[in-house]
């Protein structure tokens, strides 16, 4: 089956990474390039936020991949005000691993006459209105990996501290249906504050995220680790309960 295919070469690509980040086993899923939430996210996420066929022209199915980060990771991140540069180089690997994954999937599926096609991992966004035009994440729940915390993340079984990559094919894989209970535990019953206390600079509260704040703050980690290569980055409201997996209220 052409789902199990990507899941081995997107596993494989994992395995054969070479950097100094190590993942726990990714979380991959299907959305119909024709889901009626994709024209959605023209107002839920960005009104100029693209459609699968406008990433590639006869789109039958979206993938969505997450890269989970192991908890060494995760565990040095919560610790200071200051995002570690353990964090800030996780997140430059793991951009470049989304970027191999992709074209190595774009390359196994020319191979079998598929057309595929993919949207870079980050840094596609507009720096005024600091929305994307094609938002990873919110293609993501589309495709069932999980369900949207208070700190704005994708909460997934395994988590949230991670990456999220996607890619959009011409060949029909059946969608992954998406969860229905609630990941997070704030929504769920009001019972975690971690995210919001976890904010070095109070930019994330129970009334949402004042992203122009959080932007300017993780320019500054930007600069500060500026030999990693482009870091914009912090991650900690992601180091919260939530970090590694779903936990039951």
């Amino acid at each position: 089956m052409l789902s199990q295919l990507i899941t081995r070469w997107i596993t494989e690509e994992v395995s054969a990474f070479q950097g100094v980040t190590s993942y726990r086993e990714p979380i991959i899923g299907f959305a119909s390039a024709h889901d009626p939430l994709f024209p959605k996210l023209k107002e839920v996420a960005a009104e100029g936020h693209l459609l699968p066929s406008d990433i590639l022209p006869g789109a039958q199915t979206v993938v969505a991949f997450f890269l989970p980060f192991t908890e060494e990771i995760i565990d040095k991140n919560r610790k200071g005000e200051w995002p570690t540069r353990e964090w800030a180089l996780a997140y430059v690997e793991t951009n470049q691993l989304i970027t191999r994954i992709c074209e190595r999937l774009k390359a196994e599926l020319k191979t079998l006459g598929i057309r595929a096609a993919f949207a870079p991992p980050t840094h596609n966004f507009d720096p005024v209105t600091l929305s994307s035009g094609w938002s990873h994440k919110h293609v993501a729940y589309i495709a069932g990996l999980g369900r949207f915390g208070a700190h704005h993340m994708l909460i997934t079984p395994k988590g949230c501290a991670g990456r999220i990559g996607s890619l959009v094919i011409d060949a029909f894989i059946s969608p992954t249906s998406r969860p229905v209970e609630e990941y997070c535990l704030w929504f769920k019953e009001r019972g975690c504050r971690v995210c919001f206390a976890s904010c070095p600079i109070q930019a994330l509260s129970s009334q949402g995220l004042d992203k122009e704040r959080c932007y300017q703050w993780l320019l500054k980690v930007a600069e500060a680790y500026a030999d990693l290569g482009l870091c914009d980055v912090c991650g900690k409201c992601a180091t919260g309960p939530c970090a590694l997996g779903v936990l039951k209220g």
